[in-house]
């Protein structure tokens, strides 16, 4: 008689929060709490989104989720290692395998270095030309000409700014990405281009995505996963389209409601006045 076989182990997630909570305190009588009682997990491969309007904790989430910050009260934990309160010298593994692109290019570009020495300042004592050819690389691969190394931030456009950012986040080869708010500074006729660019990224990279926005429309182009963020608190979750179609709190409501269709917009934009 065969003995029955045991059932597959349940897999780990890559990121998981647990009853995350964040007071900042501004006087002896008062504090702000950003975050209450969060908690969700991402799986590896996963394009988990984070949706809410300004105030609503994404921002002080995502500095919790890189370990930039530490949590008040509750767990972060990455591959099943806490991350919360560790010392800067035990995150040295998190710093190559998560990278953040941000809101502004040009505020998180520093204006005096040129393009190459941006991009390839992450790869930290590697060699000089182990350094040139992964530029060169991140260039391509983020389809911007191949003489840009040479040039400074301000000599490009916001697009190609957020894509040199990109560029420089993909350097260490990191398993998750980070998108902070990533095209809400950009032309509409810009965003799908760099939201498009981002997609490919993760395809073709086998990345890990928490993309960040105040637009559950634009939240919906990119991710699978969805968390509805307000007054520090997760309101909603779920898969995008479930809660797209069929959302169950009415903060959700009013976000789909308040926010226009992306295609929508690019539509309006190639017709023209």
């Amino acid at each position: 008689m065969t003995a029955p076989s045991e059932p597959p182990a349940a897999t780990q997630p890559l990121i998981e929060a647990r009853d995350l909570e964040r007071r900042y305190t501004r006087s002896r009588r008062r504090s702000v709490h950003a975050l209450r009682g969060v908690s969700f997990e991402i799986a590896a491969g996963q394009r988990f989104g984070i949706v809410g309007e300004s105030g609503s904790g994404k921002s002080t989430l995502v500095r919790l989720l890189a370990a930039l910050d530490t949590p008040t009260a509750g767990s972060v934990s990455f591959r099943g290692n806490r991350i919360d309160g560790v010392a800067e010298r035990g995150l040295r593994f998190l710093r190559s395998e998560l990278q953040i692109v941000f809101q502004d290019p040009m505020g998180s570009l520093d204006p005096r270095m040129r393009v190459r020495d941006i991009i390839r300042e992450p790869l930290g004592r590697t060699r000089r030309a182990e350094h040139t050819e992964r530029v060169a690389e991140l260039l391509e691969a983020v389809e911007l000409p191949a003489d840009s190394g040479q040039r400074y931030p301000h000599q490009f456009s916001g697009g190609q700014r957020q894509r040199i950012s990109i560029a420089r986040a993909l350097a260490p080869r990191p398993s998750v990405l980070i998108a902070d708010e990533p095209v809400s500074a950009l032309d509409v006729s810009v965003r799908a281009q760099i939201l498009d660019l981002l997609l490919d990224l993760v395809e073709r990279l086998g990345l890990t995505l928490v993309f960040v926005s105040h637009d559950l429309n634009v939240v919906r182009y990119v991710c699978d996963e969805v968390a509805v963020m307000r007054h520090g608190e997760i309101v909603e979750r779920g898969p995008i389209d479930r809660v797209y179609a069929e959302p169950a709190h009415p903060y959700t409501q009013q976000l789909l409601a308040a926010a226009p269709s992306l295609r929508a917009a690019l539509a309006r934009l190639e017709e023209g006045p």
